[in-house]
C-alpha cells in the first residue's frame, strides 16, 4: 500500500513539473526573441565536443592568419584519411530526418528569431544547388532563421539521392520549401535564369511579408550573420545591390548573335538578333542579387521586363544581362538611372565575393583586385581556403563563393564557427 501511495505522489510530482515546464514555454513564446531566453541556450554554440574531424584545427589562430595554423590545415586537407573522414553520404540526411526534431536539435538550428529587430525584417531566399548535399545543409543551417523563407531549386538532372536527402531536408521545416516546377539547368542557358524565376513566382505567392530576395547556390557561404545582412538591407533605404555595369565590347556578342542548346550546352543558331525592346540599354552583371519586394514584383509583372525576358531566351548568360538591366529601368523599384555614374561592379555591391583568377595578385601588384587565392581554382574561380578567411571577413560583402567540404571544408567549419559564435554574442546588445 506503501509503495503504491508513493508511486501516486511520483506520478503528482511529474504531472506538476510538466504542466509547469509547458506553461514556461508558452509564455516564453510571447516573447521569443528575448535574448535573456536564448542565451540561456549553451547548446546552440559549436563545439569542439559537438564532433567532426575538423575540430583538431585552430579556428581562432587560422582566422587571425597565424602561419602555423594555415600550413597545420592545409597539411590536413590532403591527408587521404581526413578526406574520408569528412565526407558525408546522402542516405545519412535521409536517415537522420526521419526525426525532425532530434535532426534540428542534434544540428542546432535556431528555433526562434533572436532578435525584434530580425523578426521584423525576414527575408526570402531562392537557393538553386544540383549536387553536393552536405554544403547545401551547412549553407541552410547558416542562414537559417524561423521568420525568412526559403525556396530550393533542385536541378533536374541531379542524382536521385541528392533530390531525396534534400527533400527530406526541406520537409523538416515550415518555412522551407521546394520549387513547384524543377528546370533542367545548363551552363550559360535561360533556364538558369528560369530556376530563380520559378522561386521567385513561389516567394512572392507564399508570403506577404519578406522584405528582400537572396539568391543562393550550393557553394555560397554567408559572411555574416542574419542580424548584420538585416542591419545591412535596411541601410539601402529601399534600394537594390547588384553589379550593373555598362556592357562591355568583349559581351556584346552574346546578346547580338542568337544561341540555342544542343546536347546539353549553348551553341550559336547563326541568327542575328533584334535590337532590345523599347531601345533598353543592355547593362553587364551577374547571376546574383540582392533586391527588395517591390523588384521581384515588377519582374513578375511588368510588361516590359517580360517583353524583355523573351528576347533575352536565347542570349548567351542572360543571368549575366538581365538582372543588371532591369536595375536600370525606370519605375522598377529600388532601381537607378542607366547614366554610367550610376554603374556598379560585383566588388562595389554587397551581393557576392568571387576571386576571378585573372584579377588576382601580390599585395605589391597594382593590377590586382585581391591576393592570391589559398585555395584551388575552378573554371577560374577561387574554391577558398582556410587562409582565405581573414582577407574574405575583413571585407563589405553578404556571401562569398565559392566553397566545397572536398577541397576544405576546415574553410567552412571555421568560418560558420565563426558566425555562430558572432550571431549568440549580438544577443546582449540587440535592445
Amino acid at each position: 500500500m506503501k509503495l503504491l501511495q508513493s508511486w501516486l505522489l511520483l506520478l503528482k510530482v511529474i504531472v506538476v513539473l510538466g504542466s509547469l515546464w509547458i506553461l514556461s514555454l508558452r509564455s516564453r513564446s510571447t516573447a521569443s526573441w528575448d535574448p535573456i531566453y536564448i542565451a540561456r541556450y549553451s547548446w546552440l554554440e559549436y563545439r569542439d565536443a559537438d564532433g567532426g574531424p575538423e575540430k583538431v584545427c585552430n579556428c581562432s589562430a587560422i582566422l587571425q592568419g597565424e602561419r602555423e595554423a594555415l600550413e597545420q590545415a592545409k597539411l590536413l586537407t590532403i591527408t587521404k584519411d581526413f578526406q574520408n573522414s569528412i565526407h558525408i553520404p546522402d542516405e545519412y540526411y535521409i536517415n537522420a530526418t526521419q526525426d525532425c526534431w532530434k535532426f534540428k536539435v542534434s544540428r542546432k538550428y535556431f528555433a526562434v528569431p533572436l532578435s525584434k529587430e530580425e523578426e521584423e525584417f525576414p527575408l526570402a531566399y531562392s537557393m538553386v544547388v544540383h549536387h553536393k548535399v552536405q554544403n547545401f545543409e551547412r549553407l541552410l543551417r547558416a542562414i537559417y532563421a524561423p521568420q525568412n523563407i526559403y525556396c530550393v531549386h533542385v536541378d533536374k538532372k541531379s542524382e536521385p539521392s541528392v533530390f531525396s536527402a534534400i527533400q527530406a531536408i526541406t520537409s523538416c521545416f515550415p518555412n522551407v520549401f521546394m520549387v513547384s516546377q524543377t528546370v533542367s539547368v545548363v551552363y550559360a542557358g535561360w533556364n538558369r535564369v528560369q530556376a530563380d524565376l520559378n522561386c521567385m513566382a513561389d516567394l512572392y505567392n507564399a508570403s506577404t511579408k519578406w522584405k528582400y530576395f537572396i539568391n543562393l547556390c550550393g557553394q555560397d557561404f554567408p559572411l555574416k550573420t542574419n542580424l548584420e545582412i538585416v542591419r545591412m538591407l535596411h541601410s539601402l533605404k529601399g534600394g537594390n545591390s547588384l553589379e550593373s555595369e555598362k556592357l562591355p565590347e568583349q559581351k556584346k556578342w552574346r546578346v547580338t548573335n542568337g544561341h540555342e542548346i544542343v546536347d546539353g550546352r549553348m551553341q550559336e543558331t547563326g541568327k542575328t538578333k533584334e535590337p532590345p525592346p523599347f531601345n533598353l540599354p543592355i547593362m553587364s552583371g551577374n547571376a546574383y542579387i540582392v533586391v527588395n519586394r517591390g523588384y521581384i514584383r515588377s519582374v513578375l509583372k511588368d510588361n516590359r521586363i517580360l517583353t524583355l525576358m523573351e528576347w533575352a531566351k536565347d542570349t548567351y548568360s542572360p543571368d549575366e544581362i538581365l538582372w543588371a538591366t532591369i536595375q536600370r529601368m525606370s519605375g522598377v523599384p529600388g532601381s537607378t538611372r542607366p547614366n554610367r555614374k550610376y554603374d556598379m561592379t560585383d566588388i562595389n555591391s554587397i551581393v557576392r565575393l568571387v576571386k576571378w583568377q585573372l584579377h588576382e595578385g601580390s599585395q605589391d601588384s597594382p593590377e590586382a583586385v585581391y591576393p592570391e587565392c589559398q585555395g584551388s581554382h575552378i573554371r577560374d574561380i577561387c574554391v577558398y581556403g582556410a587562409g582565405d578567411l581573414q582577407w574574405m571577413l575583413a571585407q563589405h560583402h553578404l556571401f562569398a563563393n565559392k566553397f566545397d567540404t572536398d577541397s576544405d571544408p576546415i574553410a567552412i567549419y571555421c568560418l560558420e564557427k565563426y558566425l555562430r559564435q558572432r550571431a549568440l554574442s549580438q544577443l546582449h546588445y540587440v535592445h
